[in-house]
């Protein structure tokens, strides 16, 4: 009996129309077996897909169905990321799909997406103006318009950290379906993206940081206590307003980071940390204590005030009437103060770094910043490390000149 031209499985190819088709019996991704075909004006043609599909079938499960990008990125958003992820983190993806990928690659399929498909759109996103291209301008009031709806534009293309941002979105989401078989390498991986350049950040001397809470605590300012807990402890903006009463026990001096204040899409959330290492109990020290037992008078004299207009929160810092404070009005607040006490502007996410500055000055062991500062690498605070101006630099800076001075 003659032996079998093929063995099991192989599948084979045939005319088919105009051309050639092939099958292969493949594994889909639920585990299935099936066929999986392919096509091509030319038999040669057809031979090395067939050859390609039997790899791919050799090395694991292959999707007989493969989805265009955008509907890929609708089901990636909506099953992976929003119910796994930060809700921030979720928005933002889904600002980066909405707005930047699935207008341009929405409609191409997955399966067909090329590296230099991924170069020459991310080219273009960096150098398109986007009050242009999203209609942004259009959509604003006549009187308001000043871009491309009144002929001239603004020229508003996003940021090069932006842009890279928006590459690592859209990497992710192909790295998840590579992970689901749809793909065999993420296109996104080998695209090649300007360096982006981190603003160095600025900080205030002990006299400026000083200056600064003297002018709060001279005013009876309401945020005296989060400016000194910023200053001295370093939490984010948004751990600071967070806090909770329960937070804090005064008794004892320590504080407990494990919450913070958040507004995602019209929402105030208050919610887990942004890491687990950003959770920490730190000692206070006496000008923080002092601080915050100063808050608690004012929280009570606030209440007092308000009756029955009051809302119960537990916050730590809050409005007049006991609401969250939004973390940008802290931030319009903290800048406010800053013109009052006559110091040079700064963020209130700055405060971190002049708290690290300051920590260096004292020669406080790097290691022992980091874990003040809850940063998740080392590196972070050892970047901040390498850059102020500390009183050891200053002093040698100041031998230097006196050498060359004669």
């Amino acid at each position: 009996m003659p032996g079998r031209t093929r063995a099991n499985g192989e599948g084979s190819i045939f005319p088919y129309r105009n051309g050639f088709a092939a099958y292969v019996w493949v594994t889909k991704p639920d585990g299935k077996r099936t066929r999986k075909y392919v096509y091509g004006k030319t038999r040669e043609a057809v031979h090395d897909k067939w050859i390609k599909l039997h790899q791919q079938a050799k090395q694991g499960s292959v999707a007989t169905s493969v989805p265009t990008v955008g509907s890929f990125l609708a089901y990636w958003l909506a099953e992976i990321i929003q119910p796994n992820r930060a809700p921030l983190t979720y928005a933002t993806y889904e600002t980066f799909v909405r707005r930047y990928i699935a207008p341009s690659l929405g409609t191409k399929r997955l399966d067909r997406l090329q590296s230099r498909d991924v170069q020459t759109w991310i080219n273009q996103v960096a150098h398109t103006c986007q009050c242009c291209a999203q209609g942004k301008d259009a959509a604003r009031r006549k009187d308001k318009r000043r871009c491309c709806a009144v002929g001239r534009c603004c020229q508003a293309a996003p940021s090069t950290r932006t842009v890279s941002d928006i590459r690592a979105a859209l990497r992710a989401a192909l790295t998840h379906a590579q992970a689901e078989d749809l793909i065999t390498k993420n296109p996104a991986v080998p695209v090649t993206l300007p360096t982006v350049r981190r603003r160095r950040g600025k900080s205030w001397s002990s006299d400026e940081a000083r200056k600064f809470l003297e002018s709060a605590r001279a005013d009876d300012d309401s945020l005296y206590a989060a400016y000194a807990l910023v200053l001295v402890t370093g939490p984010r903006r948004g751990e600071a307003l967070g806090l909770t009463w329960e937070d804090v026990d005064l008794d004892a001096g320590e504080l407990t980071i494990g919450r913070q204040l958040q507004r995602v899409r019209g929402q105030l959330l208050h919610r887990d940390t942004k890491t687990q290492a950003s959770d920490a109990t730190l000692p206070l020290p006496d000008i923080c204590l002092t601080a915050l037992k100063l808050r608690s008078e004012q929280r009570d004299e606030a209440r007092a005030a308000a009756g029955k207009a009051w809302h119960e929160t537990d916050l730590v810092f809050t409005t007049r009437y006991g609401t969250p404070i939004e973390p940008r009005n802290f931030q319009r607040s903290w800048q406010t103060r800053c013109d009052k006490a006559g110091v040079k502007p700064i963020t209130v996410h700055d405060a971190r770094r002049t708290c690290a500055t300051l920590l260096a000055d004292l020669d406080v062991h790097p290691r022992v910043a980091m874990q003040l500062l809850r940063h998740a690498r080392f590196s972070v605070t050892m970047e901040i490390y390498t850059q102020v101006s500390s009183k050891a630099t200053r002093e040698a800076l100041k031998r230097l000149g006196d050498v060359l001075d004669g």
